[in-house]
């Protein structure tokens, strides 16, 4: 087969950006608007959001139609269409709230559900066609590569949007979002027109299993892809456990306002960034270090991190240490979440052949049950300490049992990560 060259990398990247983009004015933009201009609870816009984590179960089922249907860009392009759809009917849902509040909670409702299938038949069969067409060697940079677009989106759409939305009214909320969402879809079939058939990432429909019950008891039945699927839930709810407490730590502990804590929170998307930058050009362009080594590096390196901004609310001045650990902490995330993605690539290769789409569905499923657990596990935690002990303490001690999911995450990929490095090729591969 033909690999994928960089500018076909970069394409599928764009719809990687495309999906951040319509993913954050629901889980962003809405949610303030929810809380803001309607006065309603926060734990609202959460459940939500929660909802869209939940739905996206069905990643599997996704992988496993991309797998038997021969067509993994029909599933890309129509999953985008979905989540667009989503988007639209999500803002929608919120201007009827104004005046009726129960119907626009059932078109909310509905969205959010639209939303998460979007999301997962869109994002599950893009990351199979990419563990399929994918040379090896490139698969950290790739990895790194359409992660960064997908940042990109989210930091220009989240700012775009909100100064365009400035000053805000229902009608030219309804209109941004659907401009979004014609742009996103019309992005995204320009991006991956000709790719799958050019470079050979199409699935063969007669070798793949005639049910997904029994395509998913092959997987499950593979013991690494068995051992990656609990690796990955373990180590993204260690990943997402502080997003929710990180933020309220620096104010109650430290005293610090929203400004100065949203400003921490920046610098350590910063520190993501780099991080997932250090990667790509460390594990592709310099060839420093197996994807199995960066993933402890940045399992250990996170645990490490936690444990400093546990110890800055229990140490006098302890507020000097607070934004460099922060930072840290971004740093090895990132380096954790490329490795991981280039990992879980090179591993949907692995075992029976044509079940690229269900493996990296079984994964995906496996990621968004942990980030919408992580989070509230985190919240809950503090919750409970707090009636036991000061605020530091109790912030402190969730940080440390974050660390301590981290350091057993790093075992799990000592054992269950290939530590081969890629093989080596010629300046150029096959499609270049």
């Amino acid at each position: 087969m033909r690999y994928l060259s960089w500018i076909s990398i970069v394409r599928l990247g764009l719809v990687q950006l495309c999906l951040g983009a319509v993913v954050v004015l629901t889980t962003s933009t809405l949610n303030r608007l929810m809380v803001v201009e309607l006065a309603l609870p926060a734990v609202l816009p959460g459940l939500l959001v929660g909802l869209h984590y939940a739905v996206q179960i069905t990643r599997p089922n996704w992988g496993f139609l991309s797998d038997s249907g021969g067509n993994r860009t029909r599933f890309i392009v129509l999953g985008m269409a979905a989540l667009a759809l989503g988007g639209f009917l999500a803002a929608l849902g919120f201007v009827v709230m104004a005046d009726t509040f129960w119907m626009g909670m059932a078109i909310s409702i509905a969205a959010y559900v639209l939303i998460g299938l979007g999301v997962g038949a869109s994002g599950t069969s893009l990351l199979a066609l990419l563990a399929t067409a994918t040379h090896p060697r490139r698969r950290a940079a790739a990895a790194t590569i359409t992660w960064l677009m997908m940042i990109f989106g989210i930091a220009v759409t989240a700012t775009v949007v909100g100064k365009l939305l400035d000053p805000y009214s229902p009608a030219l909320l309804l209109k941004l979002v659907a401009g979004v969402g014609v742009l996103v879809v019309a992005v995204t079939g320009l991006a991956i027109w000709g790719i799958e058939r050019r470079h050979g990432g199409v699935a063969q429909p007669q070798s793949a299993p005639q049910s997904f019950r029994i395509g998913m008891a092959e997987i499950w039945a593979e013991p690494r892809a068995r051992h990656f699927t609990l690796f990955i839930f373990l180590s993204m709810v260690a990943y997402f456990m502080q997003e929710l407490i990180l933020e309220p730590y620096a104010g109650l502990a430290f005293g610090l306002t929203p400004g100065q804590s949203t400003q921490l929170s920046g610098a350590q998307n910063g520190g993501v960034f780099f991080g997932m930058l250090t990667v790509g050009i460390a594990a592709t362009g310099l060839r420093i270090g197996s994807l199995r080594l960066w993933v402890i590096v940045g399992c250990m390196g996170s645990a490490a991190a936690l444990l400093a901004i546990a110890l800055a609310g229990q140490v006098a001045g302890g507020i000097a240490l607070l934004q460099p650990a922060i930072i840290a902490l971004g740093l090895f995330n990132g380096m954790f979440a490329v490795a991981a993605i280039g990992s879980m690539m090179a591993l949907a290769g692995e075992g029976r052949e044509q079940r690229e789409g269900t493996r990296m569905g079984l994964w995906g499923a496996s990621q968004a049950i942990a980030a919408g657990a992580g989070g509230l596990i985190g919240a809950a935690l503090v919750d409970m300490a707090r009636h036991l002990m000061d605020v530091s303490t109790a912030f402190g001690v969730v940080f440390a049992l974050e660390a301590g999911i981290f350091a057993g995450s790093a075992l799990m990929a000592a054992h269950i990560i290939d530590a081969r490095r890629p093989p080596a090729m010629a300046r150029m591969v096959p499609g270049e």
